[in-house]
């Protein structure tokens, strides 16, 4: 079975059991700061778990990409070196936000896969947690799993909370045990089923997980069952496809043995076995899909790690022998593999190719001398130590890991990497001291390299935006992808350089400024500023009309509103720090920030999330100073001074000999950012988000002004139409919403007492129906009105009315299923089996069924053929006597 073929029929076997197909959401989680890259299937429903979202529908079904490969969730060391980790997967999930639970999500990971994908199901082990017996036994007594292929999975060595076999969205929140699903490569491959001392091996391999989110955690570790259980499952469509394909290594599958012959077609590698081409194979999917995606290679966050990828392939390209731009002309093989899957693969296929192209270009000529380098340094540390004692090993210099980082771009772990596959650690400390010293030096000298490549002597930028939003100016250099050039042209992207400019570069958490800069003969739009040096501002953007030339005069006029905005969040973020120090205590200190147009994301040292009571507190304190509208002092001096006259300087931001001090209401430090004039200017504050990003780090979100009179209105349109729909007040909606939850609890307690009374007196009125065949009451009914869950409870008190008796139960859903179960007594197994009455009869209903031969349970979907199978009971009785 393909790859895109085991792929459209999960799909489909879900949206035929009532599930939504939900399309792949990007890379770049839109709906969690905390993320690095989408790393699951669960990412994009997140909000909908903790009830933030609601959707139309409560089943749903998704093929997720997926990118492992920086941060928390890592797994690019291990690519090439095993047979199932990879940069970029897919992973197929199916979900239910409150309507289905543990039986139905088991009964449908068994169905598909021993009856779509046809896996014999002796081949398939399971764990469950050890202490969910409501698993356990489905496994057993409905799936028929025999009890020795159930492993229960305990705490995880040790850890209060973690285990293999419970899972949790975070410290606190949903969370809830989950069971596993594994497949047996055989007796050819060592290792041992999970939980046993040889579980590390190859032959069992996890290939889906199904988690039940069915309690909260609080901070204290107590569980609360939540009121509407939900089921997050997720199947590595890499590792299922390995297994239906019958190979063992996900890198033989069919995606990636086209993959494969791709790059071995652009590296004239005739070995197909060689574990760099299995590298290029993977990176180029992780690759094309981000760049879709919209990240671009670049020296930080996301994009650096892209990078980082792209230059790991090109590395093993060049093992292989391949010293010139190969790994773009791979996206055409993976369009082909996968665009059917991912038309937006298709689509953006030309932009991908450019971007790695030019990437490529960029690197793979000083790939060739930084290789040379780091060959020769390996040489040495060979010839000084050819035979190291046991225990160690030889070691590369943290100075030579810093001159391949600092001259030749090679990222440490790439040459970590490469020092791995030759038996070589790495000296990552006298790295870090090298990359200190040249912090140092930098910093006395203000000598700088360019960024980007861009070559740069000219004079530097005079900032004019503190006081001016307009001046101007005269271009000193433009630059086109890279190079320096002399004009540019109506549609040509570039950056431009400027004697004196109003536009604020990015730095220090502040966004750069937009706007326009127009002359006589055109008009080139600024979409971003950036430093290209510490003094030198690149502006970024494109010709609108016409032709702009170095030493042309310019106009340049920054973005009003977009700056305004802007500074209205700097200067709020200055006031929220001090606040949460007042509130949470000194330790509060800076992390990083983003500051633009939209809102402020403040990231600080805390170990525990803010409390909602907290937050208030700290809003009340910065709309405190925002009323006192005070005046916006700024101050340059002398470092030392500053810090000395009470001015704290940020977590991880440069500053040079002299700084610019800035006091704004009851804050006072180093910025060199644009800010208000008085306080008042920033109008509301208002906090929107608190989260985790990293072990004892905390993250806000906040917006100002008329983003937060915006904000303030709608959520009081929302209270208002809730209010209305409860016919209460707003300020009454809160006790409402309590009571109405007191009522809808005290209603289904009702309805459940109502269930089972129903099903109690039917039962005692169905034993009169009882007849007696050959000495054996034999009770075979459709029932009314009884909800199909009831009817285990029905068939066991019949079967203890009765004494001895073959009673069978069949009712239908409202979705227009048939829900049947039978039940021996135990004095009559030995000539009738539950499980072989209920199996007969579900075949007649075009369904299926089985059980142990005291209970079993099955159905279908035929109702016009369910009178007679009730009727064909008595035969299948007088057959057995």
């Amino acid at each position: 079975m393909k790859t895109a073929e085991i792929r459209k029929k999960f799909l489909e076997y879900f949206q035929s059991n009532g599930h939504t197909v939900v399309a792949s959401s990007s890379l770049v989680p839109g709906n969690d700061p905390t993320l690095l890259f989408t790393n699951s299937g669960m990412v994009q429903f997140k909000d909908v778990f903790t009830g933030k979202d609601m959707r139309p529908y409560t089943r749903a079904t998704s093929s997720q990409r997926s990118v492992r490969a920086g941060g928390k969730h890592n797994d690019l060391e291990n690519v090439g070196y095993t047979a199932r980790h990879h940069t970029f997967f897919e992973m197929l999930g199916n979900f239910s936000f409150g309507d289905y639970f543990k039986h139905d999500a088991i009964r449908f990971a068994w169905t598909l896969l021993t009856e779509v994908y046809g896996l014999p199901k002796d081949k398939l082990w399971v764990t469950v947690y050890q202490e969910d017996d409501e698993a356990f036994g489905i496994w057993r007594d409905v799936m028929g799993v025999p009890v020795e292929r159930i492993i229960r999975i305990g705490d995880n060595k040790g850890a209060r909370y973690a285990s293999d076999n419970f899972w949790q969205m975070a410290d606190t929140g949903p969370c809830g045990p989950c069971t596993e699903i594994f497949y047996d490569h055989g007796e050819g491959i060592w290792g041992g089923p999970p939980g046993s001392p040889e579980e590390d091996g190859d032959r069992y391999i996890e290939i889906w997980n199904l988690v039940f989110m069915q309690f909260e955690r609080d901070v204290a570790g107590n569980l609360t069952p939540l009121p509407k259980p939900c089921v997050d499952t997720g199947m590595g469509l890499e590792r299922i496809a390995a297994v239906l394909q019958h190979v063992h290594s996900n890198y033989e599958i069919d995606l990636f043995q086209g993959l494969i012959a791709g790059a071995a077609r652009e590296t004239n590698c005739t070995d197909l076995q060689n574990n760099s081409l299995k590298v290029i194979a993977d990176h180029i999917r992780a690759c094309s899909f981000l760049i879709v995606d919209g990240v671009i290679p670049s020296n930080e966050g996301r994009g650096y790690v892209l990078r980082r990828i792209i230059r790991r392939a090109l590395r093993h390209g060049y093992q292989l022998g391949q010293t010139k731009p190969f790994f773009y002309l791979l996206v055409k093989d993976l369009v082909n593999e996968m665009g059917a899957a991912y038309p937006e693969l298709a689509k953006a296929q030309s932009r991908v190719e450019q971007v790695l192209r030019q990437e490529e270009e960029r690197f793979v000529e000083t790939l060739e001398h930084g290789m040379k380098l780091l060959e020769t340094a390996l040489s040495e540390i060979a010839l000084t130590d050819p035979a190291p004692s046991a225990g160690t090993a030889p070691i590369l210099s943290g100075t030579t890991l810093f001159t391949l980082y600092d001259t030749y771009g090679f990222p440490v772990d790439l040459t970590a990497d490469i020092c791995r596959e030759r038996h070589v650690e790495v000296d990552i400390d006298g790295y870090e001291r090298a990359m200190t010293r040249q912090r140092e030096q930098a910093k006395a000298s203000g000598k700088f390299k360019m960024a980007e490549g861009l070559t740069y002597s000219g004079t530097q930028t005079q900032f004019e935006g503190y006081e001016h939003l307009e001046c101007v100016a005269t271009v000193l250099a433009l630059y086109v992808e890279g190079s320096q050039v002399d004009q540019v042209t109506s549609g040509q992207q570039a950056i431009v350089v400027l004697d004196k400019t109003p536009f604020y570069a990015e730095s220090g958490g502040q966004a750069g400024d937009a706007g326009v800069l127009q002359s006589t003969s055109a008009l080139f739009v600024v979409l971003d500023t950036q430093k290209i040096q510490p003094a030198v501002f690149g502006h970024h953007g494109q010709v609108s009309q016409g032709s702009l030339k170095v030493g042309d005069k310019v106009t340049a006029e920054v973005d009003a509103l977009k700056r305004s905005k802007t500074i209205r969040n700097h200067s709020a973020t200055h006031l929220m720090h001090k606040a949460l120090r007042e509130v949470l205590g000194p330790h509060v200190q800076q992390r990083g920030s983003l500051v633009d147009a939209d809102k402020t994301r403040f990231d600080f040292a805390h170990d525990a999330p803010v409390s909602a009571a907290d937050i208030e507190k700290v809003e009340q304190i910065v709309n405190a100073e925002i009323l006192t509208n005070q005046a916006t002092v700024a101050e340059v001096m002398a470092y030392d001074d500053a810090v000395k006259g009470g001015a704290m300087a940020l977590f991880g931001e440069k500053y040079g000999d002299t700084v610019r001090v800035l006091d704004i209401g009851f804050s006072r430090e180093l910025c060199g950012g644009t800010h208000v004039k008085r306080t008042g200017d920033i109008g509301l504050f208002k906090i929107t988000a608190e989260s985790g990003v990293a072990a004892g780090v905390r993250r806000i979100e906040a917006i100002t002004g008329d983003n937060a009179l915006t904000w303030v209105q709608r959520l009081n349109a929302t209270v208002v139409k809730a209010a209305l729909a409860l016919k209460t007040q707003p300020a009454d909606l809160s006790d409402r919403i309590i009571l109405v939850q007191d009522q809808i609890k005290s209603l289904e307690r009702e309805l459940d007492q109502a269930r089972s009374k129903l099903a109690s007196n039917a039962g005692n009125a169905l034993s009169d129906q009882a007849i007696n065949i050959g000495g054996v009451l034999v009770l075979a009914q459709e029932v009314q009105g009884v909800d199909p869950k009831e009817l285990r409870g029905m068939v066991d008190q019949l079967k203890a009315k009765l004494g001895s008796a073959v009673v069978l139960l069949a009712a239908r859903s409202a979705e227009g299923k048939i829900s049947v179960v039978a039940g021996v007594t135990s004095d009559l197994t030995s000539k009738f089996k539950a499980g072989d009455l209920v199996a007969d009869v579900s075949v007649q209903l075009g369904g299926k069924g089985g059980g142990r031969p005291d209970m079993a349970m099955g159905g279908g979907t035929n109702l016009e053929a369910l009178p007679q199978a009730i009727t064909g009971v008595k035969a299948w009785v007088e057959s057995r006597i």
